[in-house]
């Protein structure tokens, strides 16, 4: 990626990474839930889902590749920002305001598909290959914890867990982080939970609406969407929201 001249420091690298990420991440759970569930169907067109224009090495490159994401009228990114469904908006939702608040940087078509490639490489329905990632997402997690000098700060995953488990969340409670980044907390009460106390498939129906996120940085609040879909989240409940301009009296 840093060979590309559209791609400018590790800001746009990283926003870069989280939509095709996001991408990748929603196709492989997609994939499984089309083998589980029966009539599940992906919100995402066939054209514009990964399987489809990505997943092949051999697949399209170049220009046809840049076209293909770019186009105005009816690329990847102009068609997912207007995305509509009969079915699953609230997934619909989040696809929407993914691409809506997201950016493709890459100008070479030839160096974005080396980039898809080397993602292709990880099967997110594979435990390993999903604790390998973990080491990946983590290097990447780290960059953002450390972006100090303008007043982010991304809490280490060790505190994370220890304040988890200091809290103690129990399946039923709501868990909202109305700063989530990207996800670092959520992600820990989601494990914490279904370790401790989800056994039954109702009980993970409970878990799955008990998690809710709000985030106004668009880098971070597509990588913790992502976190959260990896984590087994179909649907999160994850907004675009500045919590600081947010009234609370009253709030449920």
């Amino acid at each position: 990626m840093r060979q590309d001249r559209g791609v400018s420091g590790d800001a746009q690298r990283l926003e870069q990474l989280g939509w095709m990420l996001f991408l990748k991440i929603l196709d492989d759970k997609d994939q499984e839930l089309e083998l589980i569930r029966e009539g599940y169907k992906s919100v995402i067109p066939e054209k514009y889902q990964w399987r489809t224009w990505a997943a092949n090495p051999e697949g399209i490159t170049g220009e046809e590749l840049l076209n293909f994401v770019d186009h105005p009228t009816d690329g990847l990114f102009a068609s997912l920002k207007a995305l509509k469904t009969s079915h699953s908006s609230e997934r619909a939702n989040l696809v929407r305001a993914v691409f809506d608040g997201s950016n493709n940087y890459m100008k070479s078509g030839f160096e974005l598909r080396k980039v898809i490639n080397q993602l292709n490489g990880f099967d997110f329905n594979n435990s390993d290959d999903r604790h390998i990632f973990g080491t990946m997402y983590e290097s990447i997690l780290l960059e953002l914890r450390d972006a100090g000098n303008k007043g982010e700060y991304y809490t280490p995953r060790a505190i994370t867990q220890l304040m988890t488990q200091m809290t103690n969340p129990r399946l039923g409670e709501k868990v909202l982080d109305p700063a989530a980044g990207t996800g670092g907390f959520l992600s820990a009460a989601i494990d914490y939970i279904r370790g401790k106390e989800v056994h039954t498939l109702d009980d993970e129906a409970i878990l799955q609406n008990s998690i809710s996120g709000w985030e106004l940085k668009p880098v971070a609040y597509v990588l913790g969407l992502t976190n959260l879909v990896l984590h087994g989240i179909d649907v999160p409940d994850w907004h675009y929201i500045d919590s600081l301009k947010t009234e609370y009296n009253g709030r449920s």
